[in-house]
């Protein structure tokens, strides 16, 4: 992407110079002359976005002009605030508005694009005149038929050539062959200024790409004019430099600086410069681009036929082809590019990627597009291309490497107090002894620790709204396209020098690191930090940002002098617990797990070892386990001190509650068999336990004689089924008769038998409803807490 980098009023009417009665001691400009606004305020964020402020004097009407690029200007047009703050009144805000340059080509005669070629360029002037003089000296004249390449044999090798087609006045076709000695000129005046119409927009579209603002004011006498606006900016970078002290009791110093590229094309001259530990949203849009909405095309009415008509449904549009093959400035293909394809409207409508072989290829409906295409370490490169229905558009483009940033010192930089360094000081002090106490020897330097000491910080950090700023002290100077490492932090801070073990980091050696507190006021941003122990580097790492008062570990370095390892062991419990609540019996026991952690130092002197031991869900430290001096959401963290040259343990034990449920309803004597061999019940258990099992035999013996009952009724009126059946086939004889009486006495003591049986029946359902009811007012009053 084409950096668009901040939005500083880059070359801010560079004819003229700054004007401001607060620093030149100048007059304002009179009424009419161009006012330049100097760069009174920077703030800078973590997201990308800078905050800039203008501040300077107009007289009268004056009209204020800005220049920006065209990317810096979608922000401006986003955030831009201008305030007349001496009573009078801002008029207007006007800027040039380019169509894109695709719709600029599209209004020419010569259906040509940005990158036309000479093959293409002589196709779109066909039917034009011209006149071609060969290499003998003759001269053509005539209208163009067409261009054609052919291959020629020479030497045995193909030479492709073209050939202009030509038809003179006389109606003669004549075939010119194109080279270096042949020329060609247009003989139609309006066509040549067409072409030269052509030539100048394609150059156009290679001059630097700005916009220039204008801001119209109205007033009297000499005002105040305030500009604010945001724009993209590189993302200010923090390090930190941690120096450990020598001395006992002292506390380790903390120094911070800020990275700041200053890439918007104009120096910062005496700025006011933030730098803010926050990323408000902030997004693109592209406002200074015309925006074209697309309509229908309709086609023109046709004449009336006489004759029946039919009417054909649409037929869509042939598509074309864009390809095309990315190369680097050697000529070397460049594989995995992404191309890009937007329409008139700005929407993405096609996304691809180079080959192996640097060649992309892709398939569009005839019309105007936006081609992006974008690589790592590339500038990003934009075209448009006109796609046509049925034909290839080229697209052969060579990308630039991207331009890499320098590096200078700010103006504002640290100080010692006293007003001058360490080193002037030392070598001023020298030169005094020296000529006063030959003999004496000059005292040694301080050391840069003692130094850093005294030093303070160049910015003052305070609270904005959820954000942290940090505000340099004094003013700063950055040229234009240079960087700068700005002083931030210089304060003292609380930290212990520990050693760090993980073993999800597979390695016996722990990392030496820093417990840190930030015991400052600050809010620290997150970056990179280095370690000096006696003034030597001794590590660097990361960290994330700080709040006031907030704690971490910072690891640096490997610990060469410490090794740990790790066994673990895992066992069940017995069952501890037993609870009856509401019919269900719970057996409630424990898992547990023990991991030992040996350390060996095979160092001088003590070490302090922080050993990070998992966090899991579910288990819970053992009330026998050490306390640990900080939890995290993954781990406990526990301290231990080795004594040099010996060995130590750590012993974790944690463990996971079990339970294990019965509804006490469906338990038998096996069960309580099992448990009472298992000692998971005791006898009190048992007891009650038997009682309910005994009160369910009672309720399953009601429900058998029940069903007994019930088989009995059954087995009646299978046999009363049979009786009448036989009753059925009686003829009426004499034994007959005889035998039908006697069927009748044997249905009538049936009846007599099947309504005993209901009685019982009812009978045993009241005794069965009552012990059921029994059962459940036992379990239900069956509360037990027993521990075993």
């Amino acid at each position: 992407m084409r950096t668009v980098l901040v939005c500083l009023l880059s070359f801010l009417l560079l004819s003229n110079p700054l004007l401001t009665a607060a620093q030149s001691g100048q007059s304002a400009p009179s009424a009419g002359e161009a006012t330049k606004l100097p760069v009174r305020r920077v703030v800078l964020y973590k997201n990308g976005v800078g905050f800039f402020e203008h501040l300077g004097r107009v007289r009268g009407s004056a009209d204020v002009t800005i220049e920006f690029t065209s990317g810096q200007l979608n922000d401006v047009l986003k955030s831009l605030t201008t305030l007349d703050l001496s009573g009078g009144r801002i008029t207007g805000v006007n800027y040039n508005s380019d169509a894109p340059l695709s719709r600029r080509l599209g209004a020419l005669r010569l259906p040509l694009d940005q990158q036309a070629s000479l093959a293409q360029f002589y196709t779109a002037l066909r039917g034009a005149r011209l006149e071609v003089r060969s290499r003998t000296g003759t001269v053509f004249a005539g209208r163009l038929l067409n261009i054609e390449t052919r291959t020629r044999i020479k030497n045995e090798v193909e030479i492709p050539t073209d050939e202009l087609s030509l038809v003179t006045d006389a109606g003669e076709v004549r075939i010119v062959e194109l080279g270096p000695d042949v020329t060609v000129r247009v003989a139609e005046r309006d066509l040549a200024s067409e072409i030269g119409r052509y030539l100048d927009l394609i150059s156009f579209a290679r001059e630097q790409d700005l916009r220039r603002m204008s801001i119209s004011t109205a007033g009297s006498g000499e005002r105040q004019l305030y500009v604010s606006y945001i724009s993209e900016v590189p993302i200010w970078k923090t390090t930190y430099r941690v120096v450990l002290p020598s001395k006992a009791g002292a506390k380790p110093l903390l120094q911070g600086w800020a990275i700041v590229d200053n890439t918007v094309g104009e120096d910062w001259n005496d700025v006011e410069l933030s730098l803010v530990a926050g990323a408000p949203q902030s997004f693109i849009q592209q406002l200074s681009q015309p925006y074209y909405s697309r309509r229908p095309v309709v086609p023109l009415p046709e004449a009336a036929m006489l004759t029946p008509q039919t009417h054909q449904a649409t037929l869509a549009r042939g598509t074309g082809e864009l390809a095309g093959t990315l190369t680097d400035p050697t000529g070397a293909v460049i594989p995995g590019v992404t191309i890009r394809v937007f329409d008139q409207g700005a929407g993405l409508i096609a996304v691809r990627q180079t080959d192996e072989d640097g060649e992309f290829s892709l398939d569009l409906q005839p019309g105007q597009y936006r081609v992006r295409i974008e690589s790592p370490g590339f500038q990003v490169y934009e075209r448009n291309a006109i796609i046509a229905a049925d034909s290839v558009t080229e697209f052969d483009t060579t990308l630039e490497v991207g331009t890499v940033t320098s590096t200078v010192s700010v103006e504002s930089e640290a100080r010692p107090i006293g007003g001058r360094s360490a080193r002037d000081r030392y070598f001023a002090f020298r030169s005094d002894s020296l000529n006063a106490m030959p003999a004496s020897p000059p005292p040694p330097p301080p050391r840069p620790s003692e130094v850093m000491a005294k030093m303070e910080a160049s910015a003052r950090g305070q609270e904005l709204g959820d954000l942290f700023e940090y505000k340099l002290k004094e003013q700063v100077t950055i040229r234009k396209n240079q960087s700068a490492m700005v002083p931030i932090v210089h304060t003292e801070i609380t930290a212990e020098k520990v050693s760090l073990w993980n073993e999800s980091k597979g390695t016996p050696r722990p990392l030496r690191a820093l417990w840190l507190t930030n015991s400052s006021n600050l809010t620290l941003d997150g970056g990179s930090f280095s370690v000096l122990e006696d003034e030597t580097f001794a590590g660097e790492g990361l960290t994330d940002a700080l709040k006031p008062g907030e704690k971490r570990l910072l690891s640096y370095a490997i610990d060469l002098g410490m090794t740990v390892d790790t066994k673990r062991d895992s066992q069940r419990q017995r069952v501890t617990r037993v609870r009856i609540v509401r019919g269900v019996m719970t057996h409630i026991s424990e898992e547990r797990a023990t991991r030992t952690y040996t350390i060996r130092n095979e160092d001088t002197s003590a070490r302090s070892l922080v050993i990070e031991h998992p966090l899991q869900v579910e288990w819970k430290l053992a009330a026998d386990a050490p306390k640990p001096d900080e939890t995290t959401p993954d781990y406990y963290r526990f301290r231990t001190t080795v004594e040099p040259k010996k060995t130590a343990t750590l012993t974790v034990t944690e463990f996971r509650p079990l339970e294990t449920r019965y509804t006490i309803t469906d338990l038998n004597d096996d069960q309580i068999q099992f448990f009472l061999r298992a000692k998971s019940i005791n006898a009190q258990v048992e007891a009650e336990l038997r009682k309910v099992i005994a009160q369910r035999w009672v309720v399953a013996g009601h429900e058998e004689e029940i069903r007994n009952r019930q088989a009995q009724i059954q087995n009646i009126f299978n046999d009363q089924q049979r009786v009448r059946e036989n009753m059925k086939a009686l003829k009426g004889s004499a034994e007959e008769k005889q035998l039908l009486q006697r069927y009748t006495r044997q249905l009538d003591q049936q009846e007599n038998q099947l309504d005993a049986l209901r009685a019982e029946i009812a009978q045993l359902q009241q005794k069965r409803d009552a012990a059921q009811a029994e059962l459940a007012r036992m379990v239900e009053a069956l509360t037990l807490d027993v521990t075993l």
